[in-house]
């Protein structure tokens, strides 16, 4: 097996434009006829000699030629030109398109970065549009047919889709509001619902969404519902980080977003129950707390809590200080952050438990960029941009856990090579096992290079989310799996393995989620072309007529889709919202300049300090 940190030249996959490539080969109008030939006859004399029925035709395919320059010329757009942005000279001098703070890119990145064809396209498939060596007499042709076609779809293609979010959004809160309103997931196909923890996950959840999509009827109604019947005095045990995540980000975001104070109002009462999640003898917060009393614990099936737990509610409770000049919130969440931040590691990777008592990590636990530690690598670069960058050891700390990540737990997949990261089980054997959640990375990864990591990192991001990407078109519904593992024999034939007991996909975000910062970084078309393949699967497979998505038992039977009767709030919190934002031609409007999102893609602002 080759080793990955040898490979940081970009792959050859990536196209590098038709119109460069191929120019001196095409040929709209030939040089060898009448009309160029320097010892011809004038062209006016040669026009008297036509007959009428030919001046006729010459005239028409004239003005037909001219009709087409006028309809093509203002709508002509980078991925309409083949792969070649239209400004991709400009954007190479703009320090802004270049992606660069105080980082100079290699050539290779550069053209990774600035080439809008696809990537790694015959490997996946991806569809490539090819000029042909044509004549006059092919102006006529079917070619024309598509260039006209394809000027057209790209005139109001990403408009179309957007609202075909938006449409799948009001489709999700239809069946919503009609079968489990007030409730915490809908159930489509029994139409009836699901309580995790009593507190209307999916309209706290939703409301960011609702707001960026312009949903203004549906947002107010939520609005009031919080208001009036959101009540958090319920003596009932909720998940501390999964109510930080969902609940506590999604109040503060919809009062960012929209300044009513009924949301901070709201996220500061629930700011202070949840507080005595972190009353430990080590202040490593418990996996449950119960809103009422106070009672913290450890969970049901074990004295441990998850690394990703602990480490993923900073940036909610540091909002939450900053906003009301309380320090409390965030002295007891960073606290934790410092804790870990002094605690050994190898090579910056961490076992996924952790004792709430002790502070010290299970060391039999696995090691995995996956479920139960995820996150805790996110927020180590979020928290440093969030404050900033003024937390030089955050960081430190990242860029670390990405070395250790290269290091140990980076391999390609037999026979195409396909990048993906497995998992160190009981911290020392490997595992060729990757979940879905791990499509986060890419996106965090390029979020990185945005502030100035390097540039391996951007290459390690591309590779990834190619291979997401593939987790979804390798199979027959086009839907990823919610894990995957990937072959290392050599006498394998497929790249990816999906376990029965794996083949379920629960509707997650993760990889529309990678997709958008990439293209929000880069503006190849190729990632919202995958975004909406992705959607056009959820479309076709996931959706119930009368109301929501349903998650699915088995993306690998087409046929017999299984489907499991649950939509989980994150549907509309983070899986719609990121299409919707890689699908609109205002990128800068939640620019990553400003905002930075939570794990529930939730907005707060960046801080100056």
């Amino acid at each position: 097996m080759m080793n990955y940190n040898k490979q940081l030249n970009i792959d050859s996959d990536i196209e590098k434009g038709l119109l460069d490539k191929e120019k001196s080969d095409i040929y709209l109008f030939s040089r060898d006829d009448g009309f160029s030939h320097p010892h011809s006859r004038s062209i006016r004399r040669l026009w008297n000699q036509l007959s009428r029925l030919q001046r006729f035709i010459i005239a028409v395919l004239f003005l037909f030629v001219i009709l087409c320059i006028i309809v093509l010329l203002p709508w002509t757009d980078s991925s309409f030109l083949l792969g070649i942005k239209a400004d991709m000279h400009k954007a190479q001098n703009s320090k802004q398109k270049n992606l660069v703070i105080g980082l100079e890119l290699d050539e290779k990145v550069k053209n990774r970065i600035f080439n809008t064809g696809s990537i790694n396209v015959e490997k996946n498939n991806v569809p490539k549009l090819q000029m042909e060596k044509v004549s006059f007499d092919g102006v006529r042709s079917s070619l024309m047919e598509k260039i006209v076609g394809a000027a057209l779809e790209q005139k109001t293609s990403s408009q179309e889709k957007q609202k075909a979010v938006v449409d799948a959004f009001l489709h999700a809160w239809k069946g919503y509001r009609s079968y489990a309103w007030g409730h915490d997931h809908l159930k489509p196909i029994t139409k009836t619902f699901q309580n995790w923890f009593g507190l209307g996950l999916t309209i706290v959840d939703s409301l960011d969404t609702m707001y960026i999509m312009g949903l203004e009827e549906e947002f107010t109604e939520a609005k009031e519902w919080i208001k009036e019947k959101l009540n958090f005095n319920v003596n009932k045990d909720v998940n501390f980080f999964e109510t930080t995540i969902r609940v506590l980000g999604g109040l503060l975001s919809a009062f960012h977003l929209s300044k009513d104070s009924v949301f901070l109002e709201k996220a500061v009462d629930l700011a202070n129950r949840l507080m005595p999640g972190f009353r430990s003898s080590s202040g490593m917060p418990y996996s449950d707390v119960n809103l009422q009393t106070g009672h913290a614990h450890p969970p049901t099936w074990g004295q441990d809590s998850t690394v990703s737990e602990i480490s993923t509610v900073q940036l909610e409770f540091r909002d939450v200080s900053r906003l009301t000049g309380d320090p409390k919130f965030e002295a007891a969440a960073f606290k934790v952050s410092e804790h870990l931040h002094k605690l050994p590691k190898r090579d910056g990777l961490v076992p996924m438990f952790i004792n709430a008592e002790s502070g010290q990590f299970r060391s039999t636990s696995t090691i995995t960029v996956g479920a139960r530690a995820d996150s805790y690598y996110e927020y180590l670069l979020k928290q440093w941009i969030q404050t900033g960058r003024t937390i030089d050891w955050l960081k430190e700390d990242y860029m670390q856990a990405v070395d250790g990540i290269l290091k140990h737990l980076v391999k390609q997949s037999l026979p195409n090579k396909l990048t993906f990261v497995g998992e160190l089980l009981s911290g020392r054997s490997y595992s060729p096992k990757m979940d879905h959640l791990v499509c986060y990375l890419p996106g965090t990864l390029a979020l990185g290079f945005h502030y100035g990591m390097p540039s391996s990192h951007l290459k390690l991001a591309f590779d990834l989310m190619d291979t997401c990407y593939n987790m979804y078109a390798q199979t027959a519904t086009r839907l990823s799996p919610e894990i995957a593992y990937f072959n290392l024999q050599p006498h394998g034939t497929s790249d990816i393995i999906i376990k029965s007991n794996d083949a379920h996909n629960l509707l997650r975000p993760e990889t529309v989620e990678s997709l958008w910062y990439l293209y929000h970084l880069t503006r190849n078309e190729t990632y919202r072309d995958w975004g909406w393949e992705i959607f056009q699967a959820f479309e076709k497979y996931t959706k119930v007529q009368d109301g929501g998505y349903t998650s699915i038992g088995d993306v690998r039977n087409p046929l017999i889709t299984k489907p499991r009767d649950l939509m989980e709030s994150f549907f509309l919190a983070e899986t719609l919202k990121y299409l919707f934002l890689l699908f609109s031609d205002n990128q800068e409007l939640y620019s990553l300049d400003k905002y930075i999102f939570n794990s529930e893609a939730h907005l707060l602002p960046i801080l100056k300090s």
